[in-house]
């Protein structure tokens, strides 16, 4: 395990100072787990995630000191995206002082924390990625999967192809294959593929491959026999690069091929090139080294040396996405600040609470630097969620090009679906929702 103590300046570390601190100062600081892999099949992808997150951290610290005066502290352990591996980093931090919040960084991880968290009193924030369900924060009180669930992302991909299609109703009678990565994360979506092809007429194909994903060509002549009208790919990592290089070798069309967005960012495409042209997955965020908070990171971590990984990286798609989760924490800690006391660390169930409250208009998004980079974001006690807007990319084999429109999932599809599976998953562990008064 690495630690990292974040100081306002790095030249005291390279001074020998160090980063030992009087217990006094150590009780005064906001504690942020970073559950990280850096290594294994995941790792090119999930490096540029990690890196995004810690120097975002280091831009509070260095630009602004911290957070209304708390500095903040993490300590990063490496998972290789095994669930075990990651309960194993979730004991050892949970006991630090003043834990904001855990961020799994894996859907497995996260199905396993998920009962451990309301004991302990720690969130669990899970953007783009976790249980579906837990949208429902009065049946799932320490889960957020912000910005998107893969119920909310599949029903996007699904209204993008029908629009592309000449309308929903145009998907009658036509075959969609899902390709999808054989554990919790690729089954996720499997539901409301499921209701959209009752809705619509469709036949679903479901394709798993088995992790972690280098092996696929027996999924690929499966693909080349059934012939699907269109295909998507549920796959992270190593998975999606292979799966391009597949689409290629069989001819199956890219622009027939649709990704989620862990699939569509640019260690995936890389590698294939030209091969991947006209690929299109969703992009749950903007991304480029043009936006503002991608310049602030550039002058004060990058310009200083301090940066995590190598300065070219800032502002990459999966990059951007760690920034914006650790922005998330650190406006939830600021919200529960204002209630519970400025220039004082939060707990676990006041960063709750600050999660809850969030309200990130576009004028706040503006003046974080967020502002081209994501959709204004507003929580509640029962919306873990906030926001479910994405847009579609495209690969021209050199780089991925933004569409310009948005989509937002439809809720008379998903919120049927996340009361079901919740009154479920709620009598299977012998839970109730949360009481009226716990929202006050």
């Amino acid at each position: 395990m690495k630690f990292t103590r974040l100081a306002l300046a790095a030249t005291l570390v390279a001074a020998g100072a160090g980063f030992a601190g009087s217990a006094a100062a150590q009780a005064n600081e906001q504690f942020i787990p970073l559950l990280s892999y850096r290594t294994g099949a995941y790792a090119p992808n999930g490096i540029p995630w990690a890196n995004g997150k810690q120097d975002y951290l280091k831009l509070i610290n260095e630009r602004d000191g911290g957070i209304n005066g708390v500095k903040i502290a993490y300590e990063e352990c490496e998972t290789g995206y095994a669930t075990d591996r990651g309960v194993e980093c979730y004991e050892r931090l949970k006991s630090k002082p003043f834990v904001a919040a855990i961020d799994p960084q894996a859907t497995g991880i996260t199905f396993a924390l998920t009962e451990k968290a309301p004991v302990d009193k720690i969130p669990l924030i899970t953007l783009g990625y976790g249980l579906s369900i837990a949208k429902d924060g009065n049946a799932f009180q320490w889960n957020f999967p912000f910005m998107g669930s893969y119920w909310t992302g599949a029903d996007i991909l699904i209204q993008h192809i029908g629009k592309k299609a000449g309308g929903l109703d145009k998907l009658k009678g036509k075959k969609i294959a899902l390709i999808y990565h054989d554990s919790p994360f690729g089954k996720e979506p499997i539901p409301v593929l499921q209701e959209r092809a009752k809705m619509h007429g469709f036949e679903l194909q479901l394709l798993p491959v088995t992790a972690p994903g280098v092996e696929q060509k027996a999924t690929w002549l499966q693909l080349r026999q059934s012939r699907p009208d269109f295909a998507l790919l549920w796959g992270w990592g190593v998975m999606n690069s292979t799966a391009l290089k597949e689409a290629q070798a069989t001819g199956f069309p890219r622009d027939k091929l649709y990704g989620v967005w862990w699939a569509g960012a640019e260690p995936d495409v890389r590698d294939v090139g030209e091969g991947a042209k006209g690929y299109q997955t969703l992009a749950l965020n903007g991304y480029g080294q043009n936006t503002k908070v991608a310049q602030d990171v550039l002058k004060h971590v990058h310009d200083k040396k301090a940066g995590t990984g190598p300065r070219d990286e800032v502002g990459s798609v999966l990059y951007t996405r760690g920034m914006i989760i650790s922005m998330l924490t650190v406006e939830a800690i600021r919200t529960a600040q204002e209630k519970f006391g400025k220039g004082k660390p939060m707990t676990g169930e006041q960063v709750r609470w600050g999660y809850e409250n969030l309200n990130l208009t576009d004028a706040r998004l503006k003046e974080l630097g967020f502002d081209e980079i994501m959709r204004p974001l507003k929580t509640s006690c029962g919306d873990h969620m906030g926001s479910t807007w994405a847009r579609i990319h495209t690969w021209d084999g050199k780089k991925w090009n933004m569409g310009s429109d948005w989509y937002q999932s439809d809720d008379k599809v998903i919120e049927p679906l996340i009361k079901e599976q919740g009154d479920k998953y709620l009598a299977d562990k012998k839970h109730t929702r949360r009481a009226a008064a716990d929202c006050k």
